[in-house]
């Protein structure tokens, strides 16, 4: 296969550029340039989309916002264009904030599930007290989630490898509170033999052997589920995805 010097895919949104304005009604819309498209359960309401911040929002911040009814959601997401043999090291990474922790669930990694009505109970992963549902069958990122008896540390989910899936959440804890209206770095790196690593603010927090599938095709989403009835918001400073170009196709 004849390759070229593009051998290496690199996706970088920095929420400078580009705007999805919540009073779009599509069901699915692009944004930016980057390549990524916005999807979710509910954002054909005109209340939710994503927005670019114009306050307090240095660097460039995008907002992703839900609708405020139970299990909506909004999320950025690739294709499924990742398949860890032929493309690792695969490394994804985003710097995230809430103005606060209530009633939502926020998920950012890989998965194979990112249809235009996405939300994350039905379609890849959901927790309540100390129990993770792993709905996708193949999925390996970064929960919060308020419904979990620790509500505000960030979990590391993995699921569709030859090593089983942890759904006791206590097993997968990375011991890092998420903060209210302070960022967080959360970073997964994938080997092409499917080992995972996950590292928060740049400290390595765990490493699965065999934790991803390396023949499953995958998507990268970074998403926020209502839990109740209020509109819930992620603030994104960045998301970053590489990859290997698999030249074999």
């Amino acid at each position: 296969m004849a390759q070229s010097g593009y051998g290496r895919i690199e996706i970088f949104e920095d929420f400078l550029g580009g705007e999805d304005i919540v009073a779009e009604t599509a069901a699915t819309r692009s944004f930016g340039g980057s390549g990524l498209r916005v999807v979710g359960q509910g954002i054909a309401e005109t209340d939710s989309g994503v927005t670019v911040g114009e306050t307090d929002a240095n660097n460039g911040v995008g907002i992703l916002t839900t609708t405020d009814e139970a299990d909506h959601a909004c999320g950025l997401v690739t294709p499924q264009a990742f398949v860890v043999g032929k493309m690792a090291p695969i490394n994804i990474e985003c710097r995230v904030q809430f103005p606060d922790l209530d009633t939502k669930e926020f998920y950012f990694g890989l998965t194979d599930e990112n249809v235009d009505a996405e939300n994350l109970q039905s379609s890849t992963i959901h927790a309540e007290t100390v129990t993770v549902t792993l709905t996708a069958a193949n999925l390996c990122g970064f929960l919060l989630s308020s419904e979990l008896t620790d509500d505000e540390d960030w979990h590391m989910v993995y699921n569709g490898g030859t090593t089983t899936g942890q759904t006791d959440s206590r097993e997968i804890d990375a011991d890092v509170d998420s903060v209210a209206g302070e960022y967080d770095v959360l970073r997964l790196e994938v080997a092409p033999n499917g080992t995972a690593r996950w590292f928060i603010n740049g400290a390595l927090k765990q490493t699965v052997e065999n934790a991803v599938s390396t023949t499953a095709e995958l998507a990268v989403i970074a998403m926020i589920e209502a839990k109740g009835n209020s509109i819930e918001y992620a603030w994104l400073d960045y998301i970053a995805i590489d990859a290997n170009r698999d030249w074999t196709e």
